[in-house]
């Protein structure tokens, strides 16, 4: 039997690295941070425990990448669905959507979301992976589409403006509405309250964006 190729070898740890990722996601949202272990996350995976070791430094790290996944995917899927806007409407839109799919995801796991937060404010901060860039790149093209001039003052912006709604939204005892943040976000794009996937009940007090 012949050797795999180089390109089969590393489509094989493609695989093995997503199902950890996903593992990661779906037993944190499950059970939290502190009761999963790794030992969980490779069985859920059907990996070998050290096969983790030798992607990630360790649960925290894992973690983030497993959540900057979650949010690429989310993303894109939400930039990318039908109908899909053109023309000067199309980076009004994808602004929309962008913002959206990530006060969604703060809205649908909580307590995913809340942890990840967490770890991105203690001392580790951001992880730097393939997770995190992909997820950069999304977000600046968003910026660079909706027609900023500037985009690399402006990407971290939106990335922080999205962040605080994220913290927001999950503050225990005194989190923020959803619909209220949108409102915000919105009037700070000039973007219509129509745009993206309004939630039910129309813009509170009345705010309809540009």
């Amino acid at each position: 039997m012949s050797p795999r190729s180089a390109s089969v070898n590393e489509e094989l740890r493609r695989r093995s690295r997503e199902r950890l990722l996903q593992a990661t996601v779906e037993l944190v949202a499950e059970r939290g941070y502190e009761a999963t272990t790794l030992g969980d996350i490779a069985d859920r995976a059907g990996a070998a425990r050290g096969l983790i070791s030798y992607y990630f430094p360790g649960k925290r790290q894992l973690l983030q990448s497993a959540v900057h996944r979650l949010m690429h995917l989310t993303l894109h899927a939400a930039l990318e669905r039908e109908p899909r806007a053109a023309g000067v409407h199309e980076g009004r839109e994808r602004m929309a959507r962008a913002v959206d799919a990530v006060l969604g995801l703060a809205r649908d796991q909580p307590l995913l979301m809340r942890t990840h937060m967490a770890g991105i404010l203690a001392a580790e901060g951001f992880v730097q992976c393939p997770e995190q860039q992909r997820l950069a790149e999304l977000l600046r093209d968003t910026v660079t589409r909706y027609g900023s001039a500037d985009v690399d003052t402006d990407y971290p912006l939106l990335r922080a403006l999205l962040m605080g709604a994220v913290v927001a939204v999950l503050l225990p005892g005194a989190p923020m509405p959803v619909a209220r943040l949108r409102a915000e976000l919105f009037q700070r794009y000039g973007l219509d309250w129509e745009l993206g996937v309004p939630p039910a009940g129309g813009p509170p007090g009345g705010t309809s964006g540009s």
